[in-house]
């Protein structure tokens, strides 16, 4: 067999991939998109018609699990989708998870108690987590790194709008046809997803010489793991005492498991977390930064919408709309550093700022009161999301950008699991204290009031206007006072993320995909395998990567 450096013949022709081609990318990028939106506005769209549909399902006890079952399914979905698409590919898995998405929303759309809305959020995390990976992953397989900065932006601008267009498409859903189209409005941008998918992503083939290995223990310890710490963070305190029998079992089970975890990837060809990611340092801190962030970010915009309907006395809609400053400016802050990074090669300042503003949002948010003014409250929305468009798709390009093709997927999604851990602690304590604190403070604050008091659980937005405005004045500065100065304690978080992000080592951004592909030869009997950068130009044509 001739070596790779005798091979002259080129490669067979046939059908041009959608990279090949600025049109092409292009046309890629939107089906990416598509799919994005779907898993972003899946974790907002509940937030504005939560207190509605939780009353209405007599289930205001269980409101955290709404958020977290999601949430926690992705999360433990996530590694397993980037090392399997690193292993065989990633389109059939992004047409799975789009499936198993929609069906995820056929089950909430159908969901007659609360029991049965948790298992649709678990069955639509089982496909959202592939949903965000995949798609940050494929951008990677076909734009180098320098360029990738624009797209990431864009993708993050993702985030910007389903903050805004989730909520208000809930308030709507709820205040007319019924919040139950918060599911039902996803069969239609599946369709679509799914068919632009389907036509759209021609993407270079894994080359491989044996079957893969699938690391199925560490899948299983992994998942067991981050269950018994997300049911800590749910429960303690609030469902059982911190040192309950079940408490400590679980902190217990997910220290064992995770112990076990972490010997399984040292031992197996394929870990789905390799323990050799963190001896990186930039993926180390990134990662860390990211689960900070990750706390603060979904501990606020996961009850900030009710919030707003409970404290202001706004409907669904109005409180939807209300998110658009942070929309706006983290859409604004997304693609202008997006930009920056494609123009100039300069990342390391970005995160960095970011974090400082997230923690100035932070504080801003823990000094409102019922008596706060709109704008007031709109300009601290602004300065919350200014902060998470500075910093959230760059940490995720510079992990791509330490490791090489073959294992973008693995460090993506690494990356994204810690960040979920992070929004699954935060959207799990601060929901856990935020419901202990309110029925505590309603309880002493409406002693004459035990009918009330004792009807927290079905407490909708409706219900308290109509209620006599001195008892609505205690509920409102009760939801206030359970809620806002949760936030100040988040915000060293955000300063902590920020000294760990100073020792960052600014590396170039690759200007080639180093990838591993498939080169036919006439003389030879099989194939070569050929290992090199590919290179992509950097001027007009820049867009043609692959």
């Amino acid at each position: 067999m001739p070596l790779a450096s005798d091979v002259s013949s080129k490669p067979k022709a046939g059908r041009a991939r959608s990279h090949e081609s600025k049109r092409g990318l292009i046309l890629l990028f939107i089906g990416l998109m598509l799919a994005m939106l779907l898993a972003s506005l899946s974790q907002t769209v509940l937030s504005a018609a939560m207190p509605t549909m939780v009353g209405e399902l007599n289930g205001v006890d269980l409101m955290l699990w709404v958020m977290t079952a999601y949430i926690l399914a992705s999360t433990i979905m996530m590694p397993i989708y980037g090392k399997v698409g690193d292993l065989i590919g990633r389109k059939g898995l992004l047409l799975f998870a789009i499936i198993a998405f929609m069906s995820g929303s056929v089950i909430g759309g159908l969901a007659a108690d609360m029991n049965v809305l948790i298992i649709a959020r678990v069955v639509q995390g089982l496909g959202g987590g592939g949903l965000m990976i995949l798609s940050q992953a494929i951008i990677a397989d076909v734009v180098p790194a320098r360029e990738r900065g624009k797209y990431m932006g864009i993708m993050g601008a993702v985030f910007a709008v389903s903050s805004v267009a989730g909520p208000l498409l809930g308030g709507w859903f709820t205040e007319g046809i019924g919040w139950r189209w918060t599911f039902w409005m996803n069969i239609p941008l599946g369709l679509l997803a799914l068919g632009a998918s389907i036509a759209f992503l021609h993407l270079p083939k894994v080359a491989r010489t044996e079957p893969p290995k699938i690391d199925v223990l560490g899948m299983a310890f992994l998942a067991a793991a981050t269950t018994c710490l997300v049911l800590v963070a749910s429960w303690g305190g609030s469902t059982y005492d911190w040192d309950s029998l079940q408490i400590i079992s679980l902190i217990a089970g997910t220290v064992v498991a995770g112990a076990l975890f972490v010997l399984v990837e040292f031992r197996t060809p394929e870990p789905i977390i390799p323990m050799s990611l963190f001896r990186e340092r930039n993926f180390t801190l990134t990662t860390i930064a990211g689960l900070l962030t990750g706390v603060a970010m979904f501990g606020v915009l996961g009850y900030l919408p009710t919030y707003l309907q409970m404290t202001f006395g706004q409907d669904a809609t109005v409180a939807g709309l209300l998110m658009i400053p942070m929309m706006g400016s983290l859409l604004l802050t997304s693609i202008g550093t997006g930009w920056l990074v494609s123009k100039y090669g300069k990342y390391k300042w970005m995160p960095m700022v970011g974090s400082v503003i997230v923690a100035i949002g932070l504080v801003l948010l823990s000094t409102m009161t019922p008596q706060t003014e709109l704008w007031l409250f709109c300009c601290y929305l602004a300065v919350m999301g200014a902060g998470l468009g500075c910093s959230m798709q760059i940490l995720v390009l510079i992990v791509q950008n330490t490791f090489p093709a073959r294992m973008v997927g693995t460090a993506t999604a690494s990356n994204n699991y810690f960040r979920q851990i992070g929004a699954t602690l935060g959207s799990a304590f601060v929901g856990s204290l935020f419901a202990t604190r309110l029925f505590d403070l309603l309880a002493a604050r409406l002693p004459v009031h035990g009918s009330v008091a004792g009807q927290a659980h079905s407490l909708t937005p409706d219900a308290v206007k109509q209620l006599p405005d001195a008892i609505r004045t205690i509920i409102d500065q009760a939801y206030s006072d359970a809620l806002t100065p949760l936030f100040l304690w988040m915000a060293p978080l955000a300063v902590a993320a920020f000294v760990l992000l100073c020792f960052l080592k600014e590396v170039p951004l690759a200007t080639t995909i180093e990838r591993e592909t498939v080169m036919e030869n006439a003389v030879s009997e099989g194939s070569l395998l050929i290992t090199g950068p590919i290179e992509v130009p950097k001027a007009r044509d820049s867009e043609a990567a692959g």
